[in-house]
């Protein structure tokens, strides 16, 4: 089960940091609204460029918190509870504003492999 934690963390670490380093001026399909870009997808959120920014730094630490917690386990529940808190949050942001199903996905996937990192510390 080791090896599927790990999995999970190295995932969801690759995926935000791809989404906040290189995807952040491209327009993807996962886009809230019709952002072509991070700063017009928080713009069709309502929140600002100062909270992107925020929730930028926030994810991008947890996803760091989750790849070091691979040696450093103590890191494990505070990265993997911030990441799943965070994507609670996004799904909410694209339900605001009637996003299809398939633009919440990404946030959903990476919420379920948070909860199952966080359910496999326990273990």
């Amino acid at each position: 089960m080791d090896f599927v934690v790990i999995f999970a963390k190295v995932i969801i670490f690759v995926a935000i940091i791809n989404v906040w380093f290189f995807r952040f001026n491209k327009k993807t399909m996962y886009r809230g609204g019709n952002a072509s870009s991070m700063k017009e997808e928080f713009a069709a959120y309502g929140l600002s460029e100062s909270t992107m920014y925020t929730i930028g730094a926030l994810k991008v630490l947890g996803a760091l918190g989750l790849i070091v917690s691979i040696w450093v386990p103590m890191l494990t529940l505070p990265s993997a509870g911030l990441m799943a808190i965070l994507m609670v949050g996004a799904i909410l942001m694209h339900v605001k504003i009637k996003d299809s199903p398939k633009q919440s996905m990404p946030a959903a996937i990476f919420l379920l492999l948070s909860l199952f990192i966080i359910s496999q510390s326990y273990i």
